[in-house]
């Protein structure tokens, strides 16, 4: 689980102790933040082609959430928020080709892309069966509840 959301030790045991305080059950939160996460949407919209050079790309200040620079991975996306490229990184390499790239590319059903302007929107967290995680969430947790 650590390795596929690209989360240090420390982080995912905070993550797993914030999503014990959250209302829903603790499988189901601590997915909706592991989701929400800024590079994991990135790369869901289709921006990038792996998580980790979305999380490069953040880091290097290429992206706007709600018209605001965004320069962690580390931001958790609410339904309605707003992601986009700065106008200043259009023009750099890892986006010449995005625009042909994405009319082929079908987001998940929880986020939104407008390929003209390159604007992605998370409508939604995703339910857990849209998700096909390569790890059992339960027993994670079960580790980390220690």
């Amino acid at each position: 689980m650590r390795f596929y959301y690209l989360l240090k030790e420390k982080q995912l045991k905070n993550l797993v102790e914030k999503a014990e305080e959250m209302k829903e059950s603790t499988p189901i939160a601590l997915i909706k933040l592991l989701e929400s996460k800024l590079d994991n949407v990135i790369w869901r919209l289709g921006y990038t082609d792996s998580k980790l050079h979305a999380k490069q790309l953040v880091s290097h200040g290429h992206f706007l959430v709600n018209g605001k620079r965004a320069r962690t991975s580390f931001i958790f996306l609410e339904p309605g928020d707003i992601i986009e490229i700065r106008p200043q990184s259009k023009n750099k390499e890892p986006f010449k080709n995005l625009q042909k790239k994405l009319k082929i590319y079908t987001p998940p059903p929880w986020l939104k892309i407008d390929v003209n302007t390159l604007k992605g929107e998370f409508l939604r967290y995703p339910e857990p069966e849209e998700l096909s995680l390569p790890f059992n969430v339960p027993l994670a947790l079960q580790f980390y509840s220690k």
